[in-house]
């Protein structure tokens, strides 16, 4: 009886600690960002600007749903859990990073493309919906959501790695198995518009619902065919996605 309530100790501070960041991730974005007006694309940031504010707002997203993980993982670790729980959460991050370099390259992109007709911002705008609504509903998406949900095996996994580098390839491993479930919706920061924080907070509700709520599955199919009915609507409602249209929303 006694075991019990110390794992679940040596759990909870991880997880704790990680929902701390993601808060002042939340903090950092609503002080600089809150209030201004929905910009599209690259928001007229440099490169190196650009992945630091991105590498910090998926930060603020996706910890929430990584704090279980988190701790699940510091419960196989008996020695040195802090520093190598900073290198897991740090490494997870870096995923996330290196993947603003194509979110930038597309930022870039649809920059351009507000110099089109507006016609042609409702096009990509349905785009990205349907492409989002497409994913929500693969096989592939269900793999990686499933590792997410129930990461037990990841953890045998894990275990297996050698001791020097253990901390470093679970993080980014399970990072990538994020990515992989998520990067469609984050793709819809594209159609909403950079630093929508309403969007952002949305989107961070989705994800952490799609992972940790018992119905998660369920949720990841109701949004993919709520996102095709929205590639459907914005036709006519083209304000849906202010980021390619110009429906001018505040971030918050």
């Amino acid at each position: 009886m006694t075991g019990r309530p110390v794992a679940v100790r040596r759990g909870a501070s991880p997880a704790a600690l990680l929902l701390v960041a993601a808060a002042a991730a939340w903090v950092w974005l609503v002080a600089r960002w809150g209030g201004t007006q929905t910009m599209p694309g690259t928001m007229g940031l440099a490169p190196p600007a650009f992945l630091a504010v991105w590498t910090l707002m998926t930060a603020a997203m996706m910890l929430p749903a990584t704090a279980p993980v988190a701790a699940l993982y510091a419960r196989t670790i008996t020695a040195h859990r802090t520093p190598r729980m900073a290198v897991f959460t740090l490494a997870y991050l870096l995923v996330w990073a290196a993947a603003g370099l194509p979110a930038y390259a597309l930022a870039a992109g649809l920059d351009r493309a507000t110099a089109l007709p507006a016609t042609a911002g409702t096009a990509v705008a349905a785009a990205v919906f349907a492409l989002n609504g497409v994913y929500q509903l693969t096989p592939l998406k269900d793999r990686c959501l499933a590792k997410c949900r129930s990461p037990v095996g990841l953890m045998l996994r894990y275990a297996s790695y050698p001791r020097p580098s253990r901390d470093l390839r679970a993080g980014v491993h399970h990072g990538a198995f994020c990515l992989g479930c998520c990067w469609s919706l984050m793709v819809l920061l594209a159609a909403f518009g950079a630093m929508n924080l309403w969007a952002m907070a949305a989107l961070t509700a989705v994800i952490t619902t799609e992972k940790l709520a018992p119905a998660g599955h369920l949720v990841a199919r109701a949004v993919g065919l709520t996102s095709l009915a929205l590639a459907v609507a914005v036709f006519w409602l083209p304000a849906l996605a202010p980021g390619l249209t110009g429906g001018g929303m505040t971030g918050m």
